[in-house]
């Protein structure tokens, strides 16, 4: 059973920090603990990581945030990924800081790599994990405020939060999203 696991972020040094690259940080934390290293490829960094006998397709797009669901659709075709094996891992401005939430559909909520998933695929039928950004910014300030850093208090939460979406993209695979959900979501 093979599954893709996609990153939203925006390639280059000085987003790599950003709140708006939280996706980008899971699978990285998820490649660091499993011994596995991303290679530069079509639209993407990507690696493949195998756990209980699945294969996870983990893709982190280079093609920026705006433009996610060329790479989305390129690697669901190239590795023939069946579209409900497809989870994308996203900041969310709606969720107060460190909030998961995995959902098996929904709209792009004014997320541009969603939206652009969305417009690519013609779909919106695919899981989604939700990491809550918070909104602690002044009106008209979304921008800067998706695109700075963690705060010190959040850097020191981080961690634990990640270890959490690393066991929701496992359950994924192996339970299950809706029992992933049930699982998950209610956890603080």
């Amino acid at each position: 059973m093979k599954y893709l696991i996609v990153g939203l972020g925006n390639p280059g040094s000085e987003y790599e920090h950003t709140r708006h690259n939280i996706g980008f940080k899971i699978l990285d934390a998820l490649a660091d603990a499993s011994n596995i290293s991303f290679s530069d490829k079509r639209y993407g960094y990507v690696a493949e990581y195998k756990f209980k006998s699945r294969t996870f397709i983990l893709l982190k797009p280079t093609t920026y945030m705006n433009l996610s669901g060329r790479a989305v659709n390129f690697w669901l075709q190239k590795e023939k990924i069946a579209f409900e094996n497809l989870l994308i891992l996203t900041d969310d401005l709606a969720l107060p800081f460190g909030t998961l939430r995995l959902r098996g559909k929904g709209g792009d909520a004014g997320h541009n790599g969603l939206r652009s998933i969305q417009q690519v695929t013609g779909r919106s039928d695919y899981a989604r994990l939700r990491f809550g950004i918070g909104n602690e910014f002044h009106p008209g300030q979304q921008v800067d405020y998706v695109l700075s850093e963690w705060t010190d208090e959040e850097k020191a939460a981080l961690p634990e939060k990640i270890d959490t979406c690393i066991e929701i993209i496992q359950g994924f695979g192996t339970i299950g999203v809706a029992r992933t959900m049930n699982q998950f979501n209610k956890r603080k």
